[in-house]
Order: C-alpha cells, then sequence, then structure tokens
C-alpha cells in the first residue's frame, strides 16, 4: 500500500473513532474535578490526568463498539445527518467492520488498564476501581453484548445517565474519594440535556433501526411522542437548575446554563412547532442539541473556575 493509501486509512480509522465527539465528556469530566475541588478536596493532578485518559479511552471503545455494532441499521438508515447514523465510515467500504470490533476491544482493554492504574492512586482505591469498572462495563453494553441496551428501549435513559453523569461522578470520585452531594447536583440536569440531545440525533435514525429491529425510544413511541419527549426533557433540565441551587449547588454554577437557554428556547419552539417532521430540519436540531448540552456543561464549569 503507498504511503497515500496508509494515510487515507488512517485517518478512515480516526474518523471511525469520531474524536469531536470526546470533548463532551472531557468537560463533564472537569466538572466532577471542579466540584469536587470546591467541596474542599485536594487538588490531585497526576490522578486527574489518568482519569481523563481512563475516561477517553472507554469512550472511543463506545465509539467503535457502537459503528460495529450498528452497522445493519446504519446501512439501513437513508437519512443520516453528520451528527447520526454512524461514522458511515463501515457503511461506505472505506475500512472492514473487524477493525472497528478489534479497535472496541482494545480501546476497552486500554481502558480496563487505566482504571487499574488511575484507582490504584486515588484516595479510594477500592471504592475508584469499582465506579470506574461499573462506567467502562455501561459503556460497553450500550451498544455491545450481552445487553445491547440501546436495541431495547433502554439506550437514551443509559447515554445520558453515562455520559455527563457517571463521567462527573468519576472526576469528583477520584478527587475526593467519595462521590458527594455536589457532584449529583450538577450532573443531574446535563443529564437531562444529554438525554433531550439522544432523542434528537435518533429522529433521523428511526426509519433504519425500525427497519433492523433496533427499538429505541423514537421507534418504540414513534417521533411526534418523542418530540413531546425532548420538550418535556429540556424544560425538566431547566427546572433542575434553581432545584439543584437550592439544594446547595452554588447559585452561578446553577445558573451559568441559563446563558445558553435562547438556545434551548429556540430548539423546544421548533420542535414543538413540528420541526420533527421536517428532514430539513434534523440536522440542525440534531447540531444544536448537542451544542445546547456542551455549552451547558462547559457554562457550569466555567462557574465552577470563578468561584
Amino acid at each position: 500500500m503507498t504511503a497515500g493509501g496508509l494515510l487515507a486509512r488512517a485517518a478512515d480509522f480516526a474518523a471511525l473513532g469520531r474524536p469531536l465527539h470526546l470533548a463532551g465528556p472531557a468537560i463533564f469530566y472537569g466538572l466532577g474535578l471542579a466540584a469536587a475541588h470546591h467541596a474542599g478536596a485536594p487538588a490531585g493532578w497526576g490522578v486527574a490526568a489518568a482519569g481523563l485518559l481512563t475516561v477517553a479511552a472507554a469512550q472511543l471503545m463506545n465509539h467503535y463498539s457502537n459503528d460495529f455494532y450498528d452497522l445493519a441499521a446504519d446501512v439501513a438508515n437513508s437519512t443520516p445527518t453528520r451528527w447520526s447514523g454512524g461514522s458511515r465510515v463501515l457503511v461506505d467500504g472505506r475500512l472492514p467492520p473487524a477493525a472497528a470490533l478489534w479497535a472496541a476491544r482494545g480501546c476497552g482493554a486500554l481502558a480496563l488498564a487505566l482504571a487499574a492504574a488511575t484507582a490504584t492512586a486515588a484516595p479510594a482505591p477500592w471504592a475508584s476501581l469499582a465506579l470506574l469498572l461499573f462506567a467502562i462495563a455501561l459503556a460497553w453494553v450500550y451498544s455491545g453484548p450481552p445487553l445491547f441496551l440501546h436495541r431495547r428501549g433502554l439506550g437514551e435513559v443509559t447515554g445520558a445517565l453515562l455520559v455527563p453523569g457517571l463521567t462527573a461522578l468519576v472526576g469528583y470520585q477520584l478527587q475526593a474519594g467519595a462521590v458527594g452531594p455536589l457532584a449529583l447536583l450538577a450532573a443531574a440536569p446535563l443529564c437531562l440535556f444529554q438525554f433531550a440531545m439522544l432523542v434528537a440525533v435518533n429522529v433521523p435514525d428511526a426509519a433504519g433501526d425500525a427497519a433492523v429491529g433496533k427499538r429505541t425510544l423514537v421507534v418504540l413511541l414513534g417521533v411526534p411522542w418523542a418530540a413531546r419527549l425532548f420538550v418535556g426533557a429540556l424544560a425538566l433540565a431547566y427546572l433542575a437548575l434553581p432545584l439543584a441551587a437550592l439544594a446547595g449547588l452554588p447559585w452561578p454554577a446553577a445558573l451559568a446554563p441559563l446563558a445558553a437557554a435562547p438556545i434551548g428556547l429556540w430548539l423546544a419552539a421548533r420542535v414543538a412547532g413540528g420541526a420533527w417532521a421536517d428532514q430539513a430540519a434534523w440536522e440542525g436540531v440534531a447540531f444544536w442539541s448537542i451544542g445546547l448540552l456542551v455549552a451547558s456543561a462547559g457554562l457550569m464549569l466555567a462557574a465552577f473556575a470563578l468561584i
């Protein structure tokens, strides 16, 4: 193979892992660190860096696994967007499916090794290891065997709890030695934003998913009801912010995501107004749903840093 061919394969392999999607979990993890430091935990930058590498390896495992186990649904999907329908690398035949499977297994093994090393340096090694192993296992069974949660109507809930929720809790645990209420309060609104985002990105995939028996919530409920669920999740996320503040989350951190509320209001108005039925709107709704989640988490993290 020529050097150009090798570079093309390497680029395809990188695209298969969707590295841009690593940014969100890094912010959620940082939020957990910031919450722990605000609660008085000493800064352990070495274990924090090791934990971030563990999170990244587990996330890459999930990305490669998703593309492998979702291949039939992605092939059946005639309406993919840049944010849904997989990376399209396997669908387009640019790499063999086995490449995704072996990459997922390799990243999973790396995540497990890093988890063991990270936990050893953490304030509470056994509790930290248990939380890391649980998060890695959940990331695998989200789309992989034996549970295939995202095929059984549990993908949206699992992803919402796993990506912002458990990632933030891992960051907190590795610094404080135990999961505190501050981490739970910070993560709760973000879990609702993540849930809404997953509903949004599953709408363009619904026909392909249904054709191969992949039963997401969008498939099970139908797109109109999924749209109502999307709006409801956004409303609950914004309601959770002041409630979290009343329960002990610092007010600046609780109010910071409101700076991105115009995006949330616009999304809710678009979806409630029928954007779910307009194929041309799916790309924008998915993009801005992702943007809302990342912006809200980033604003909360910045608030913690300032206070």
